[in-house]
């Protein structure tokens, strides 16, 4: 039992604990504290209550709110164990396992934790998948020169020593759960690599080279990144091939990476806010609800549905991704604007209707009229 898992228990039954000097001071509910195991486990679990709670943590929050435990491995650990875990639990052996992926071993460990639900999704999908890796984001840009393109490289080796998001590697080999190691220093991996101009459009060459379809990187190892650089022009410009992993990185947080890197390449790093560590997401992803109130909620909402929604009885439908084909149209002003006015007229927003009518589109091409379809949530 974790010492979050330890509090969560105490606040249930009415426990509450404060520090009185060095001291851990135990109030509540007669009747809970003559429970012999639990007064056992308050025992064994005394140092490290103190020390939580000399570190920042409390007891509980604001309701609705997840307090976020603190992180207890410290700089100079030269072994991790398992009361250092604070949102995992994991044992000796398990600890042993994650550690042994990381270059520099436990002394380049800043933090264990489980992963997001979104991140477990995308590692199944991971581990599932074959040659290549649809979640493997890639970007190619072009330099005016070897000189700026270093400069931006170093930018973005900053903003990784600044965020904990971009440090952090995967490990599940060994381990009841897979959990994610957060690295102390990471450095970004650069690779040159020559091209053949007489092989056509070098940009393309790139491109074709480490088209996602048959690349994969190691998950393990931060940050879940990968460049490889050539050079476009004797003496001119330069191409970078930046791929990231969606583990780390979506759409939208690759886009404040790069605006960040600018930032710190103009000098500007003072300006930017303090990075939020990860794990508070973490925490308030896995200590917000419980997995039973989940597995609840969900079985109660699609309990009944007994087979998948198959528009057209199309069932087979597995891929990588590759053959996905993508269409698009742009709507009239004015159905754009009617669009808009329902939306706001129902307090909900323009998306929403857009759901609602692809599940009517869903409904009439699967003959039912209970239809279950995934969706994406804005950002990271």
């Amino acid at each position: 039992m974790t010492v979050v898992e330890l509090l969560s228990l105490l606040e249930e039954k009415g426990i509450s604990l404060t520090l009185n000097g060095d001291n851990l001071a135990v109030k509540g509910d007669k009747k809970a504290l003559a429970d012999a195991s639990l007064v056992s486990t308050i025992r064994e679990k005394k140092p490290e209550l103190i020390t939580y709670l000399q570190g920042g943590g409390q007891v509980s929050g604001v309701a609705g709110q997840v307090v976020v435990p603190p992180n207890l491995i410290t700089a100079d650990c030269a072994r991790i164990t398992p009361d250092m875990l604070t949102l995992a639990t994991l044992t000796q052996p398990e600890i042993d396992a994650a550690v042994s992926v990381v270059a520099g071993g436990a002394a380049n460990v800043q933090d264990i934790y489980p992963l997001a639900p979104l991140q477990e999704g995308i590692l199944f999908h991971h581990l599932m998948g074959g040659e290549g890796d649809p979640y493997l984001l890639p970007n190619l840009y072009r330099f005016p020169s070897r000189a700026r393109l270093d400069r931006f490289l170093a930018a973005v080796q900053v903003a990784i020593d600044r965020n904990d998001i971009l440090r952090t590697g995967l490990v599940w080999t060994g381990l009841v759960q897979p959990m994610q190691v957060v690295w102390r220093s990471a450095r970004l991996p650069v690779i040159e690599i020559t091209l053949d101009p007489a092989q056509g459009d070098l940009a393309q060459q790139m491109e074709q080279r480490f088209d996602p379809a048959h690349t994969r990187i190691d998950i393990t190892q931060a940050p879940l990144m990968r460049c490889h650089i050539a050079e476009e022009a004797p003496g001119g410009s330069w191409l970078l091939h930046f791929a990231a992993h969606h583990l780390a990185l979506d759409h939208s947080t690759f886009e404040m990476l790069i605006a960040e890197s600018a930032a710190i390449e103009q000098g500007r790093e003072a300006e930017l806010p303090a990075p939020v560590p990860f794990r508070n997401f973490v925490a308030q992803a896995r200590l917000g609800v419980s997995e039973q109130e989940h597995e609840q909620f969900f079985t109660e909402l699609l309990g009944h549905i007994d087979e998948p929604t198959a528009p057209f009885g199309l069932l087979d439908v597995q891929g990588d991704g590759s053959d996905v084909q993508e269409a698009s149209l742009h709507l009239p002003d004015e159905l754009s604007s009617q669009i808009r006015q329902q939306a706001r007229s129902h307090g909900v927003s323009a998306a929403s209707l857009m759901h609602l009518a692809w599940a009517l589109v869903l409904a009439r091409t699967s003959g039912r009229d209970d239809v279950v379809f995934g969706t994406v949530l804005l950002g990271r």
